[in-house]
């Protein structure tokens, strides 16, 4: 059980990292940067052997719309 405990002490300070966050999270994404992550993870998630390529998941991202209710 020793072993467990240096588990239970809270995490050490870390204000570079606080302050990269907050800059990032306030920096926000960009229409493009968020359509290229899309891209991205559509041909990253694709199944092997499917013939899918970056440029035809780009084509597919521009008639997919995302929408909310």
């Amino acid at each position: 059980m020793a072993a467990r405990k240096s588990v239970l002490k809270s995490a050490p300070r870390r204000e570079k990292l606080e302050r990269l966050l907050a800059a990032s999270i306030s920096a926000g994404v960009s229409d493009d940067v968020l359509q290229e992550q899309r891209v991205s993870f559509a041909y990253g998630n694709a199944p092997e052997g499917a013939r899918i390529t970056k440029d035809s998941a780009r084509l597919a991202s521009h008639s997919i719309r995302v929408t909310t209710d």
